[in-house]
């Protein structure tokens, strides 16, 4: 019987690189076949030394344009929501599960479409490559496909939303909605409910930090 062949970008990432060699890298990367129609592959941006990866699903359109993550609708939202929390996006590293985006055609716009697993499996030494670059203490996956891509399939937001898991990549990692499903919200009241919550999730990173700080002074 014939083995299924495995779609990854492992052969593509460069060892021992930096930030700007993995994106020069990435632009050449076939290990799935989302570089086929989208204009960039969008690594993360942020300080080396940021103490915190916020870890989204995809670059979105404008992000897929652009070459940059999370600058579009939700990246607006969340500004607000870090600003609101007390943490400064300026020292945060954040990037996506997946690099390219994956979306399907409705007349000339593009319209988002969630990564399967092979996506998500194929781009994880991408993810990995950058957090053995910044060493966090702390991620925040945000949304189901980071959770999966970072946590593992077991994994429920709703469930385990507020709890924080050690992991090889930081001290601890949490998980929490991503902003675009609080842009979905069903109207003005659930809208304002869900961003309450979604911004005291960032608070709890932030206090978890700030105990972190504390021991390490002790």
């Amino acid at each position: 019987m014939a083995r299924k062949t495995v779609s990854t970008a492992a052969p593509f990432v460069p060892p021992a690189a930096t930030s700007t060699q993995l994106w020069e890298a990435a632009q050449e990367c076939k290990g799935c076949d989302l570089y086929r129609n989208a204009t960039q592959a969008v690594l993360g941006e942020g300080p080396a030394t940021a103490r915190i990866v916020m870890i989204g699903e995809q670059p979105g359109d404008q992000e897929d344009r652009a070459g940059r993550p999370f600058v579009g609708p939700a990246g607006r939202l969340l500004d607000r929501a870090l600003e609101d929390a007390g943490i400064a996006r300026s020292d945060l590293y954040i990037t996506n599960a997946v690099k390219h985006f994956k979306f399907e055609m409705r007349g000339k716009r593009r319209i988002h479409k969630k990564p399967g697993e092979i996506e998500i499996v194929a781009c994880r030494p991408w993810l990995a490559a950058e957090l053995s670059i910044v060493r966090p203490e702390v991620i925040v996956c945000l949304g189901a496909t980071a959770a999966r891509a970072v946590i593992g399939k077991e994994h429920r937001i709703e469930r385990d939303r507020g709890k924080f898991f050690s992991h090889p990549w930081a001290r601890t990692v949490t998980a929490t909605v991503h902003p675009s499903a609080v842009l979905r919200a069903q109207d003005d009241e659930a809208r304002h409910k869900a961003y309450r919550a979604f911004v005291q999730d960032l608070k709890a990173v932030r206090r978890k930090l700030e105990t972190t700080a504390r021991r390490g002074a002790a």
